[in-house]
């Protein structure tokens, strides 16, 4: 699963990456990250101060990972609307859902503000890009005047995370995309 050259603490994290998106943080044991690591008693303790110091390294990578894929999205070339468009569109696992939207439902990462700052970080930083963009679209005359980027930006959002919900709930990918089709073409009005 993991190459010989990665280092235990490099396993550790990506070992609770994933179980944080499959399981959700109570559903992530020290021992379950320790059997996906393939590392030895002890070896997280020696490298992370606990499980809670562990997890935050792993959302604070998934969190830097979703917003770089996002950001290289909506400040890449297009038109404002093609930017918003890219970013809707572009390829998901939307069965498995958003890794850091997940987090959102682990009542354990939002009851603890470290584990939930990464997260509340990333969805604000796309939430101000798609703003800024929608300002810009409506300069441009591209959106209508009384467009709103924050109420845009929050709805790209919503349509987004609520659609792997909906998908995740119909096990097919329809729902999401639905959800994309729907939002483009009042976009576009």
């Amino acid at each position: 699963m993991y190459t010989a050259s990665m280092s235990t603490s490099e396993r550790l994290i990506e070992s609770t990456r994933e179980l944080l998106w499959e399981r959700g943080y109570v559903g992530t044991s020290p021992k379950a990250i320790l059997e996906r690591a393939g590392a030895g008693q002890g070896s997280m303790y020696h490298h992370f101060a606990g499980k809670q110091d562990l997890a935050l390294a792993a959302i604070r990578r998934t969190a830097d990972e979703l917003l770089a894929g996002a950001e290289a999205v909506l400040t890449g070339p297009g038109t404002p609307y093609e930017r918003i468009e890219a970013y809707l569109r572009r390829e998901r696992n939307v069965l498995r859902g958003c890794p850091v939207g997940r987090l959102t439902m682990d009542p354990d990462v939002v009851a603890s503000d470290a584990l939930r700052a990464p997260v509340d970080e990333t969805l604000d930083r796309i939430r101000e890009l798609i703003a800024g963009i929608v300002e810009e679209g409506r300069e441009q005359g591209q959106f209508g005047p009384r467009v709103d980027g924050e109420e845009i930006a929050a709805t790209v959002l919503a349509t987004v995370q609520g659609g792997y919900v909906l998908a995740r709930a119909s096990g097919s990918p329809a729902a999401f995309d639905a959800g994309v089709r729907g939002l483009l073409s009042l976009l576009r009005n």
